[in-house]
């Protein structure tokens, strides 16, 4: 896919994916409607349909199909745009929703300016694979979680508690604290906790393993004390191709890590950040920071402007670890970009 598009192409297509169906709208080079119908969303009901047209534009939303379908009708020969969601706001805040009218908009958008769609391009399948790995951990971690909080729960009306212990060592030192009459009830839960633990674990190594045999890029990011294998190899994966930012500092609004603007006149009120992005490995960045601003993070540049700016109340320290947060993520790019050592104290090196 590249920035440059025919102006006003013959034909613009417009698809609003569905798990079931998908509609479709055709329009002319005038902007006039053609065709509109419904096709079936699978690889057999798209190739059928959609290689009866001659090549055109064809516009869609990032989803769950997006991937597949892209690939499929630019096999065919078609020119596709993949939508930004966040940037349709036309679509979403529309007070008339439906599949069909979605169609005709993205049609719309596409045929008038594709830039208006903000395009994205869709890793490779092994990168998509290897992300499947990460995200099935993160699936496995919170049933795990949603599991430790029923059974420390359920103790609690027989006037029990259960000791403090991190959650991979759970499955061991509950058991012994679990009141008699609740452990019919609770053992199996226990015992599928302890099962997956086991499958995090092997989930842990599996990633561990990724980073050293298919991502050495990692072991540059793992410089920064609180960034693991995790982070980094989610980091690597999620933005594909670090060249696709220009400027380090424009993967902060990337991972929506700035405040939303929304000025008119004199008045431009302070709002919160926009959250744009990928939300897991903005929740793991800001693991991260938290790492980087609590009593085992290490003296570095990040910690001292993070500490800097976290006095004067909650709201502040919250402002902080964002803060923190934004510039770890901006940091992590330059060193993958650049592949230069880091120097946690460059401030006072520079000075010296």
């Amino acid at each position: 896919m590249t920035n440059s598009f025919p102006q006003t192409p013959a034909l613009t297509v417009g698809i609003d994916v569905s798990d079931r169906l998908t509609s479709f709208c055709v329009l002319d080079g005038q902007g006039e409607i053609l065709e509109e119908g419904k096709v079936r969303t699978s690889p057999e009901g798209f190739a059928r349909r959609f290689s009866a047209l001659e090549p055109c534009r064809m516009v869609m939303e990032v989803g769950t199909h997006s991937r597949w379908a892209s690939k499929l009708l630019a096999d065919i020969g078609h020119e596709v745009i993949v939508a930004n969601p966040w940037k349709v706001r036309l679509i979403a805040s529309s007070i008339k929703k439906t599949d069909r009218s979605d169609a005709e908009t993205l049609a719309r958008l596409g045929r008038v300016d594709p830039k208006l769609l903000s395009p994205v391009i869709h890793r490779g399948a092994a990168a998509q694979a290897d992300l499947a790995i990460i995200h099935a951990r993160e699936s496995l971690v919170a049933a795990r979680r949603l599991l430790i909080n029923h059974v420390r729960g359920a103790v609690k009306p027989f006037g029990a508690r259960l000791p403090d212990c991190d959650a991979h060592a759970f499955h061991k030192k509950v058991p012994a604290a679990v009141p008699p009459e609740l452990r019919p009830a609770l053992e199996p839960l226990i015992s599928v906790i302890a099962q997956l633990t086991t499958e995090i674990r092997d989930a842990d190594a599996r990633i561990e393993e990724l980073c050293r045999q298919r991502y050495p890029e990692t072991t540059i990011l793992q410089q920064i004390q609180g960034v693991g294998s995790l982070i980094s190899l989610t980091y690597v994966l999620t933005l594909d191709n670090p060249l696709r930012f220009k400027v380090s500092r424009t993967v902060g609004p990337y991972l929506g890590l700035v405040p939303r603007q929304r000025e008119s006149g004199e008045r431009s009120p302070q709002l919160k950040i926009s959250k744009a992005g990928d939300k897991y490995l903005r929740k793991l960045l800001v693991n991260g920071a938290h790492y980087i601003l609590g009593y085992r993070g290490p003296d570095t540049d990040l910690r001292r402007w993070g500490l800097a700016h976290a006095g004067g109340g909650k709201a502040a320290k919250k402002r902080a670890v964002v803060g923190v947060t934004r510039k770890l993520a901006v940091l992590l790019h330059r060193l993958w970009v650049t592949g230069e050592v880091y120097i946690p104290l460059r401030s006072e090196e520079v000075a010296a």
